[in-house]
């Protein structure tokens, strides 16, 4: 078994005992929504730590969006109950890049593959996200990948 999700069942157990409602429930639904994936597909099979953190990842921007939601729609309680969950959450994720770490990361991967313009974008972020690995949220990695490439001159054929 993978060690976050042993970290996970930990947690939840300790949770449990603690009485603390809020965690017990979002550590819950974190398990359910894992064990889903095991068993999603033609057959079942265990997680890696790596797959366990993507389908966090997944819940945590689940989390992130139904607070948006709430909070348009004026229903301040719904929507914090969400932000506290996605909080309960991103502490079983890796820490995540900032800005400048970030286009560090990027214009090191474009100066490297000599990338340019915006036809680019596609190899980009391919290459990116196996550098960043879960430490950055797509939707951010591709704003910051395609302004970095329009701002490079385009590459001549």
């Amino acid at each position: 078994m993978s060690e976050l999700k042993d970290r996970l069942r930990a947690d939840l157990t300790t949770a449990m005992k603690a009485r603390d409602a809020l965690r017990t429930s979002t550590l819950r639904m974190a398990m359910a929504a894992v064990k889903d994936e095991e068993v999603a597909g033609r057959s079942a099979r265990e997680l890696s730590d790596a797959e366990v953190q993507k389908v966090l990842t997944r819940e945590v921007r689940k989390r992130r969006e139904a607070a948006e939601a709430f909070a348009a729609a004026g229903r301040a309680e719904q929507a914090a109950r969400e932000r506290d969950e996605g909080e309960i959450l991103v502490a079983y994720l890796p820490q995540q890049l900032d800005d400048d770490e970030l286009v560090a990361i990027i214009d090191k991967v474009i100066a490297e593959r000599g990338l340019a313009g915006p036809k680019a974008m596609g190899i980009a972020m391919k290459a990116v996200q196996s550098e960043v690995a879960g430490r950055a949220d797509g939707a951010r990695v591709s704003a910051l990948v395609r302004t970095r490439l329009a701002s490079s001159p385009p590459a001549q054929a």
